[in-house]
């Protein structure tokens, strides 16, 4: 298969573009549309762009980690953050807010929604990922060319 270099280096620009874009919309999620569901998605569309430009293996090369280890961690993720309250006699998914007064950015509010968030936010990007790795790989290829019928 024969690749264009405009459309390796294009994707490649948009690619990292796009992922900052995603991490802004998990972070502004709380307080604007967006959190971890849509910069999952968006993710995912990146991750669409860089299989259209060069198949299966520029998937595989987003990630070290297998695709099932970032979506069961994303579950685990969101699943604790879920129920920590219920351990501590709260409801589930009831947030709480910590506030830092770090020395060079001044005060930072974080909730529990974000890690909430982030972990949906995981789990979304691996199961984009699980898809390209169950459906991107073309089963006529990995046969070889001899035991083709």
């Amino acid at each position: 298969m024969r690749r264009l270099v405009i459309v390796d280096i294009s994707v490649r620009l948009i690619f990292h573009a796009v992922l900052v874009i995603s991490v802004y919309l998990l972070l502004a999620g709380h307080n604007q549309p967006g959190g971890g569901f849509v910069g999952g998605l968006l993710v995912g569309a990146a991750i669409a762009m860089r299989y259209a430009a060069g198949g299966i293996d520029e998937v595989r090369f987003i990630s070290r980690f297998a695709p099932w280890t970032i979506l069961g961690a994303g579950l685990l993720l969101a699943s604790v953050t879920a129920a920590i309250p219920l351990a501590l006699g709260h409801n589930v998914l009831e947030g709480s807010i910590a506030t830092w007064d770090l020395p060079a950015v001044g005060e930072v509010k974080v909730t529990s929604a974000l890690a909430f968030d982030s972990g949906v936010y995981l789990l979304v990007v691996g199961l984009v990922l699980m898809v390209f790795e169950a459906f991107g790989d073309d089963p006529e290829l990995d046969q070889g060319e001899g035991s083709r019928a």
